[in-house]
């Protein structure tokens, strides 16, 4: 059985990704902070394990993926995905504090969540294994009053083809789904916010829809590697922006 461990387990993408892997067979290691949430998610399946763990605590991530690697023998696969978008606005209004916390969670925890993997796949038997980033079309272009979130999901695309280069001496493949407005309680946030300032909500898809894509990406063989993928709304404006 594959084993693949998803950060932000809890809800969102996070969630319906975990429930398509563990329906496809695989032994999935859901890591969120809130423990109830990863139960209801794992709903009793044999093929679930509940890892509770905030992504930007070294130590109990480096438990949680201990626990993991424990029970399932080996890590296969690393879906990168715990993240937030944080304080909205023109630079300006955004409060240091904010931008410390957007960083903390994009960044600097999914660095911590790469490095575990990276270390793990690198001294396993049969060596290697496969990360998949979370990044965002704002790894391309940003959205208005999003410089945070933006910015840190450009320095994921750093992550994404450093860890690509460095991994290829260990049969480790490191790719990013760049996903456009999933339909989740993030885009519904924005959606309610943009209605009540007067202006038309953003287009958006069904969640299942980037749950799928991480699935294809992680079922390739460590011979093959989508490098970057982008799943959108059909009707986003991405394309032709000018």
């Amino acid at each position: 059985m594959k084993s693949i461990l998803i950060t932000g387990a809890s809800q969102g993408i996070g969630q319906c990704t975990a429930e398509m892997f563990l329906d496809a067979g695989w032994r999935v290691g859901l890591l969120a902070r809130n423990a109830e949430r990863l139960t209801a998610v794992a709903n009793g399946r044999d093929n679930a394990v509940v890892l509770e763990a905030d992504v930007t605590d070294e130590a109990a991530m480096a438990s949680a993926f201990d626990g993991f690697v424990g029970e399932a023998g080996r890590l296969d696969a690393l879906f990168n995905n715990a993240g937030m978008f944080g304080p909205a606005g023109p630079i300006d209004d955004v409060p240091l504090a904010g931008f410390d916390e957007v960083m903390n969670v994009n960044v600097r925890g999914m660095f911590v969540a790469a490095q575990l993997a990276f270390k793990q796949m690198r001294k396993q038997a049969p060596q290697g294994g496969r990360i998949i980033n979370n990044g965002s079309l704002s790894a391309h272009v940003p959205r208005e009053g999003s410089v945070c979130y933006t910015m840190s999901k450009h320095a994921i695309t750093g992550l994404t083809r450093t860890l690509s280069l460095d991994g290829r001496p260990f049969d480790i493949a490191c790719g990013q789904i760049d996903i456009g407005n999933a339909a989740t309680d993030m885009v519904a946030g924005l959606n309610d916010a943009l209605v009540a300032e007067g202006k038309a909500p953003i287009a958006s898809m069904d969640v299942a829809a980037a749950a799928k894509s991480v699935l294809h990406m992680a079922e390739l063989p460590l011979s093959a590697n989508v490098q970057f993928m982008t799943v959108m709304a059909t009707k986003m404006p991405f394309i032709g922006r000018g």
